[in-house]
């Protein structure tokens, strides 16, 4: 197996420089397309035969130096009880919100292996198939709560923060309930065979550094804590989450994700003997060949004092991105780190 995504969120020396990138399973891939026309999103995220062939695409495609897992982070937020569905153009809609007692009553906390088993069967299927190792991940509670008290996306978080600063009490006890699924569910990942775990905390960068200390962080660590026994690295991404950085390094995981918002050399100095992984701006795919080269050679430069470095982008890969940009990123990454 090609373990050099694993060698270095240890810290430990590599041969290269390895890369991944986030959603790097998905809608740029034609050959994504293809299978994702004769399905629906939540049909293909069930699916565990669909998901590996989605997984596996920017393995064998793009030459990816780690898979990570199809899936959604609101899949475990169905399987609590909250009815998903998504729609094109708009994303995930939730018809009913959490902002009330009655509304958090209705929320359990599942068995991972029976509510989702889906999820763990793609993980055994994956590790039969896989050279590159697989990272499997959940969405960060606060981030997963957004949704569930939104109905879906949003631009300003209106509701979620009215209930943050008017009702903390109920706030806190719909963290509360989302943490501990989320703790069950990334342990039943592990035990399935995940050589990673992700915790993605998409709306993390919306919270002032006082709130996010009160309302997000003691969950964050306390997830985090409950992996520590499965001796697997552990990766926390807060996207926009400069000023958090803090926060981040003192979260428990063993990587630090970092966005395009911060020098990758600036961050290294706050994060010490803890491996990164980022952090070039996913647009910058689209730059000519000689300037993405330079790009991506600046980024290795800056990172050469890390513990351990991950290439990835500091968010997403756009569905709009050729794969052909992608894959000459792939290539430049192992060309100009190549010890």
């Amino acid at each position: 197996m090609n373990d050099t995504f694993l060698k270095a969120c240890r810290g430990e020396k590599t041969d290269y420089t390895p890369i991944w990138m986030m959603r790097q399973a998905g809608r740029y891939l034609p050959e994504y397309q293809k299978v994702r026309g004769n399905v629906t999103f939540l049909e293909l995220c069930k699916s565990p035969e669909l998901c590996v062939e989605v997984t596996l695409q920017p393995i064998d495609i793009l030459g990816m130096d780690a898979a990570i897992l199809f899936s959604d982070i609101l899949i475990l937020m169905e399987a609590m009880g909250a009815p998903l569905d998504f729609h094109e153009g708009k994303g995930p809609i939730f018809a009913t919100t959490i902002r009330d007692a009655k509304a958090l009553d209705m929320l359990v906390i599942p068995d991972p292996d029976e509510a989702t088993g889906f999820v763990m069967e793609t993980i055994r299927l994956l590790r039969k198939e896989l050279k590159v190792p697989l990272i499997g991940f959940a969405g960060a509670p606060f981030t997963c709560a957004t949704y569930l008290i939104e109905g879906g996306s949003s631009k300003t978080f209106w509701e979620t923060k009215k209930l943050m600063y008017t009702q903390p009490e109920l706030f806190h006890a719909l963290m509360e309930k989302i943490t501990e699924a989320t703790i069950l569910y990334l342990q039943a990942q592990a035990r399935a065979g995940a050589q990673a775990l992700q915790l993605f905390d998409s709306w993390a960068g919306v919270l002032a550094p006082c709130d996010f200390e009160e309302f997000a962080f003691p969950y964050i660590t306390r997830i985090l804590a409950s992996l520590k026994s499965y001796d697997i690295p552990l990766i926390y991404f807060a996207n926009n989450g400069a000023t958090l950085l803090d926060y981040s390094v003192r979260s428990g995981a063993d990587v630090i994700g970092l966005d395009w918002r911060i020098n990758i050399k600036d961050a290294i100095a706050k994060v010490g003997k803890k491996a990164v992984q980022g952090n070039i701006d996913p647009f910058a795919l689209l730059l000519p060949k000689d300037k993405l080269k330079s790009r991506i050679q600046n980024l290795l430069n800056d990172a050469r004092g890390a513990h351990g470095h991950i290439f990835n982008l500091g968010h997403g890969i756009h569905q709009f991105t050729p794969p052909a940009q992608a894959k000459l990123a792939v290539e430049l990454v192992h060309e100009l780190s190549a010890r």
